[in-house]
């Protein structure tokens, strides 16, 4: 018997997992209870996500584990919804106190500009959510099918503008928060309330979005948080010193599968100009639009960017105009020079300074000759101001009154922290994700070779005479992109273990996708790859021209592409 072509597609397990999950709760109290093994069951992992928490193993250990016979060493890792990346430095103290009493000892900082934990015991979860909440913190849709760590410029303090686009962003955080108390009741013992109103998602609905949705706000020149890489961006447009409004983007997303090429990044279309204070309307428009019409049958296909690759563009623009009431303006025009976070000390509007600190990869940990840990703490003890995550997983300590500078120079100093922000401009743009060996999904390591990689990859710049050029290298170990390597002017994505592909030719300032150079190479390999482009790099560039830019123009052949590309629309 022939199958009927026109039957609608089954859907994705994960959507009969959200729908059965009674609003995410499921039966994670009772597995939480469970102390015979240090796992949960597959479908409350995919629950937990939307409370901020993954499930994972040791993969250094799954060898040995399994020949004894034993259960995998299995971790949660916890994100902080931290929306802007804003923390007090009473919040920092509790953050570096339960990382060292209750999960691995680091705390990572991460490309969405929040703090992430990683070897959390099972049975250490609940006083760890616990203690986060008596300091104002959550992990509520820090992951998931939801909207997820809204990011923004990192130093508010620098503008009134800044300042309102921050305010802006935690607001659109707020709101496209989740309604269910699931996370309530199960982590913080709140009661379920009998014979009130039935609980409902308004906005989500039962089973919530198809897929994960990001957001980004950005403030130009700087495009530190990658504003085309986001599902739904808002590009903040100054007259006069002034926010007047946001250019809305809509469509971003990088993750990808290999060998599969109906999955690619996609750079987000601008869909106009809106008022300032229009933005949750028009994110409740946007988000509502992807809730009713992106794939839940195929999880691979269920981003916005498929939705709008699919569909076009001008419809979902009508759709989002018909849902809000709102009639986008023409884009204002916007120019984009740098990703780089300001390093260094930087003066503020209210007479108070900042220091930008970089940190490789986000990792806070003391180590020898490098205790950063130890270093942040003695600073979050004495600081009257905050600290504030960046997009490039570094970190601003910020609101320095001039009594309060010399204190924390001295701690700086007496760390020699001071020296990180004297590193190659390579070493300052670089990236990693976590990868090998807690995320499950890590198909090579990124992480801990960037040191090595960089250590390989510096000294050709210095010897071309271009180690003085802001370049940006991202590192992967999966093509999911978390460290949005497809926005890198030197890409490498993790295939399979020690090898990568390689991707160049990314604008610098993250208006353009790079392109694969080679589909596996080692690290030496690329490196040798590498090594005679810097060079040419180095005599044959022309005047300002980026290192992205050369190898896109004398590099790269005039064919090579990167599956299906979105663009980025232009005024």
């Amino acid at each position: 018997m022939n199958s009927d072509a026109s039957a609608p597609k089954p859907l994705a397990a994960n959507e009969v997992i959200k729908a059965a999950s009674n609003l995410l709760r499921g039966t994670l109290v009772q597995e939480l209870q469970d102390t015979s093994t240090g796992a949960i069951s597959d479908d409350n992992g995919q629950l937990t996500k939307f409370h901020g928490l993954y499930l994972q193993d040791d993969r250094d250990l799954r060898n040995a584990l399994k020949k004894e016979g034993k259960e995998k060493a299995f971790s949660f890792m916890l994100r902080v919804r931290l929306p802007g990346g804003v923390a007090s430095p009473a919040q920092w103290l509790v953050l570096d106190t339960l990382a060292g009493e209750l999960a691995s000892p680091s705390l990572r900082l991460t490309t969405r500009q929040t703090f992430q934990f990683h070897g959390i015991l099972k049975g250490n979860l609940k006083p760890l959510v616990q203690r986060m909440h008596h300091a104002l913190l959550d992990s509520i849709a820090a992951c998931g099918d939801v909207n997820r760590n809204v990011m923004a410029p990192p130093n508010p303090e620098r503008s009134a503008a800044l300042q309102r686009v921050y305010e802006d962003a935690r607001s659109w955080s707020e709101f496209a928060l989740p309604k269910t108390r699931a996370y309530h009741e199960i982590w913080l013992d709140d009661a379920l309330v009998a014979g009130g109103e039935p609980e409902q998602e308004v906005m989500y609905g039962p089973t919530y979005l198809p897929r994960k949705f990001k957001t980004g706000f950005v403030l130009p020149p700087s495009n530190d948080s990658d504003v085309y890489s986001q599902d739904l961006g808002f590009i903040a447009i100054v007259e006069n010193d002034q926010l007047i409004g946001y250019n809305v983007t809509v469509g971003g997303g990088l993750g990808m599968s290999h060998g599969n090429a109906e999955t690619f990044p996609r750079l987000a279309d601008t869909l106009g100009f809106i008022p300032a204070d229009k933005v949750n309307v028009v994110g409740h428009a946007v988000l509502t639009t992807q809730r009713d019409y992106g794939d839940r049958t195929n999880r691979k296909h269920a981003r916005l960017k498929y939705t709008i690759e699919d569909r076009g563009v001008e419809w979902f623009k009508a759709q989002v105009e018909e849902r809000s009431g709102i009639h986008f303006a023409p884009a204002r025009p916007v120019h984009f020079t740098t990703i780089e976070d300001p390093h260094g000390w930087h003066a503020c509007v209210d007479g108070t300074e900042f220091y930008g600190l970089h940190l490789l990869s986000g990792r806070i940990r003391d180590e020898d000759g490098w205790p950063m840990k130890t270093a942040l703490r003695e600073i979050a003890e004495i600081h009257t101001g905050d600290f504030r995550l960046t997009p490039s997983q570094n970190v601003t300590i910020s609101g320095v009154t001039p009594e309060q500078k010399p204190r924390i120079q001295a701690i700086l100093a007496k760390h020699g922290l001071h020296k990180e922000n004297e590193r190659s401009r390579l070493r300052l743009n670089a990236m990693s994700c976590v990868a090998l060996p807690t995320c499950g999904l890590a198909l090579a390591e990124s992480e801990r070779i960037l040191p090595q990689l960089l250590g390989k990859l510096e000294p050709h710049f210095a010897q071309a005479g271009v180690a003085s050029e802001a370049v940006s290298l991202r590192v992967t170990g999966c093509p999911n992109g978390c460290a949005r390597p497809y926005l890198a002017e030197i890409g490498l994505v993790g295939r399979a273990p020690n090898k990568y592909a390689l991707y160049l030719g990314a604008k610098y300032n993250g208006e353009r996708l790079n392109r694969l150079a080679s589909p596996s190479v080692t690290l030496d390999g690329a490196v040798a790859m590498l090594a005679p482009i810097i060079q040419r790099y180095g005599t044959e560039r022309h005047p300002g021209e980026g290192f992205g830019d050369f190898c896109d123009r004398a590099i790269l052949p005039a064919d090579a592409t990167f599956h299906s590309v979105g663009t980025v629309a232009t005024a």
